[in-house]
């Protein structure tokens, strides 16, 4: 399949330093640049929100690869598996997750607390793959729900719209394999079953619509878990013994970001939306060639809030940023890249070149 590209076709990346100290340094993921991918197709049929995954409507869904730790690389393999499918139709975005787990437990119960301080589920959705103005939901394994829009990510001194903002619409389900809160038992697990309408994830998309087939949108989905102890016939956070203090949660995700915080979208996987029913045939997923434009305009991101931080001036030539010529030349755009700085901001463009056109 081949993709012509528009004439002028621009990419560009213009960040503010206002908000910033002259030391903000941005931390660069350790690990390739290399997101999952998933081709989300049509449901068969309703989809009744109840946690059940094992309705014959879920059934020709494939599951996604087994979670990672967010490091990705040669981490540890989480402790217990976790996995995602989705489906779609004109009104909702489905999803499902299976996540093993010998001991469930969870204690808030009140819309908008901080669920990730119990075991929990994250979805996180960034419409126009942008990076900017992204969605994040976390439930925990009582249903109990925090929603969340970002502006920007935290590390561009965005602050979450935390309690006044709501999914309207949103419907979740969770199914517990086992019984929760009771330590004398080991359980199988908990299932999470979710409804997402588009009438509010468009707001974030460009155009502001629901996806069609061939669409991509960028997602990841987390898994936060701590490791438990029994005490007085209940469960309490496991603590170091020198220190006494919690023992640092897990983080298990789809897509690893190569560092141990999950706002980092340009990461996260890619979800690509068929037209076709689920099980009732194929679609591959197709690599879109600005993506590695986007990954380049990315580096020098890191790269000029490196500079920031050591020489307390963003730079506009791009070997002086430590970048190579493999790091930036992408085919189809003129290199070098166009890069301009002001003491306050900089900007990076990729121009694409006329009638190019790529071929998978």
């Amino acid at each position: 399949m081949s993709q012509r590209v528009p004439a002028f076709f621009l990419l560009s990346l213009l960040l503010l330093a206002a908000g910033f100290t002259a030391t903000s340094k941005v931390p660069e993921p350790k690990i390739p640049f290399d997101p999952e991918k998933y081709v989300c197709y049509r449901a068969a049929a309703p989809v009744q929100v109840d946690g059940d995954l094992d309705e014959a409507v879920w059934s020709k869904a494939a599951w996604s690869d087994t979670f990672v730790d967010i490091e990705g690389g040669k981490r540890t393999k989480p402790r217990f598996r976790t996995m995602i499918k989705m489906l779609w139709d004109d009104d909702h975005l489905y999803l499902g997750a299976t996540l093993e787990e010998p001991h469930v437990w969870a204690t808030l119960t009140k819309r908008d607390s901080i669920i990730y301080q119990d075991n929990d589920f994250e979805v996180f959705i960034d419409p126009d793959g942008d990076t900017h103005a992204y969605y994040e939901l976390e439930m925990n394994a009582l249903n109990t729900v925090w929603d969340l829009f970002l502006v920007k990510p935290y590390r561009d001194g965005s602050s979450a719209n935390i309690h006044a903002w709501d999914i309207q619409g949103l419907k979740t389900a969770v199914k517990v394999n086992g019984t929760l809160n009771n330590p004398n038992d080991k359980d199988k697990g908990w299932f999470v079953e979710i409804a997402l309408p588009w009438d509010v994830l468009k707001e974030a998309a460009n155009p502001k619509s629901a996806p069609k087939p061939g669409d991509q949108w960028r997602m990841d989905f987390s898994r936060v878990e701590y490791r438990l102890n029994v005490a007085d016939g209940a469960y309490a956070k496991a603590a170091d013994p020198n220190t006494g203090k919690p023992l640092a949660e897990d983080n298990w995700v789809w897509s690893p970001t190569g560092l141990i915080n999950i706002h980092y979208p340009e990461m996260w996987g890619y979800v690509q939306f068929s037209g076709k029913v689920a099980g009732q045939g194929r679609d591959s997923f197709q690599d879109k060639p600005e993506e590695k434009a986007k990954w380049a305009l990315r580096r020098i991101y890191y790269a000029e809030w490196a500079a920031r931080a050591d020489k307390t001036v963003f730079l506009d030539d791009w070997k002086a940023l430590g970048l190579r010529d493999k790091d930036l030349k992408i085919r189809g755009y003129a290199f070098p890249p166009v890069i301009r700085t002001t003491d306050s901001l900089f900007e990076a463009i990729y121009k694409g070149e006329d009638g190019r056109v790529w071929k998978d």
